[in-house]
């Protein structure tokens, strides 16, 4: 996709300086994703649940998990962006994206299927259908919409983030026909409970549809004739479009959000159940938190060019390697201690209660490690033709 390019440029000149930006945000968010995977690695013996118990949950962890949330739904987002720009490039015809699409999104879930799901338990027992299943199966679904109007993909998806919402109290009993579909789309629940292999839904993929969708609408902002201050200008609106409705629906709990907010014995404390949010499936409410910051942090990168942004950019460049590289590294290390050190908290290795820092330095000190070999596959991907490369 365009998004291979890295090259800086000053904000008002055009493509190079917009693609970077992209790969900046995206890239931030994969960094942002590695701490919640520390945490999922060697705090799993204190599991959060979704959305989070406020009380007994400590602040550390509670915003640490929020800052997560961000991931997805801006991966997704600009995943839709991303194929816009593939279908639309500069200067040459418009690419047919439908075959790209199908291609990606089917590897996606056979990568979901296997060496994603070792990565995370080293075996296959139970199948979890996670983010990448999610991301796939939106891109599949992008594939056949693909050909509507930008408006009705626009409309479509915006019918989905916003009114999913409303199933969410609907229940399919586990031996109903429409249970397995409903399951993948919208509950998240086991999909096979019993046998040899169990398969388990984490992520029902019908509101990554509609973010998906939503991304790529949006993909006419980012052209090459498009003025770059009316751009941001417009990247703000929608963001503050986004935050005032979730002020608005979350400030007096209208709608969006399946538990209130209440307010609790300390500002804090309050704080942490209005922002307590559903991910499984994502909420409205999430939804316009994270698309809304993610909004404002795309049209900040669109200006920003420093260390920072640029070691951002490599991370983003090269997204399927380095979240292969990342699970592979934390099993092996987690693996390595346990052998080491021996479990800790009951089966496992981990680090205690009250010792949350020690993930954000362990998190701290993955990123400079992991730098070099992304650095050099994007690199790579930059400079080869070779056709498999374009997938990850």
């Amino acid at each position: 996709m365009r998004s291979d390019v890295h090259t800086p440029a000053p904000a008002s000149s055009g493509i190079g300086s917009r693609i970077a930006s992209i790969d900046a945000l995206r890239g931030f968010v994969m960094i942002v994703m590695l701490l919640d995977h520390v945490r999922e690695t060697f705090y799993l013996h204190l599991q959060v649940t979704d959305p989070m118990t406020v009380p007994g949950t400590p602040p550390e962890l509670f915003f640490s998990r929020l800052a997560a949330h961000l991931c997805a739904p801006v991966f997704v987002f600009l995943s839709g962006l991303s194929a816009w720009l593939y279908a639309n490039p500069d200067d040459s015809p418009r690419r047919d994206v439908r075959r790209f699409l199908l291609k990606r999104g089917l590897l996606l879930i056979g990568l979901e299927l296997t060496l994603v799901n070792f990565a995370w338990s080293a075996s296959f027992s139970v199948i979890y259908l996670q983010v990448i299943w999610a991301i796939g199966v939106s891109m599949l679904a992008l594939a056949l919409l693909s050909g509507l109007p930008r408006r009705a993909l626009a409309g479509i998806g915006l019918v989905i983030v916003g009114g999913h919402n409303a199933l969410a109290g609907l229940s399919v009993p586990p031996d109903s026909l429409w249970h397995a579909p409903w399951t993948l789309m919208l509950h998240r629940d086991w999909l096979i409970p019993e046998g040899f292999v169990k398969v388990r839904v984490s992520y029902p993929a019908l509101p990554w549809v509609g973010v998906i969708l939503l991304g790529f609408a949006l993909g006419p902002l980012f052209a090459r004739a498009s003025d770059a201050g009316q751009r941001r200008r417009a990247l703000l609106g929608l963001s503050a479009a986004c935050l005032l409705a979730l002020g608005v629906l979350r400030g007096f709990n209208l709608y969006g959000e399946n538990a209130p907010w209440v307010a609790g014995a300390t500002t804090l404390v309050t704080a942490m159940s209005f922002l307590n949010f559903t991910k499984y499936p994502p909420s409205l409410d999430f939804l316009l938190l994270t698309l809304g910051i993610g909004l404002t942090l795309l049209a900040a990168f669109e200006r920003w060019r420093n260390a920072f942004t640029r070691l951002c950019a490599v991370f983003g460049g090269a997204p399927m390697f380095y979240y292969l590289l990342h699970l592979y590294v934390l099993l092996i290390g987690y693996r390595v201690l346990l052998a080491v050190l021996g479990p800790n908290q009951g089966e496992r290795f981990g680090v205690d209660a009250g010792q949350f820092p020690w993930i954000w330095g362990v998190w701290l000190t993955l990123v400079p490690l992991l730098y070099p070999p992304v650095k050099a596959f994007a690199a790579y991907k930059r400079r080869t033709r070779r056709a498999w490369v374009k997938y990850l």
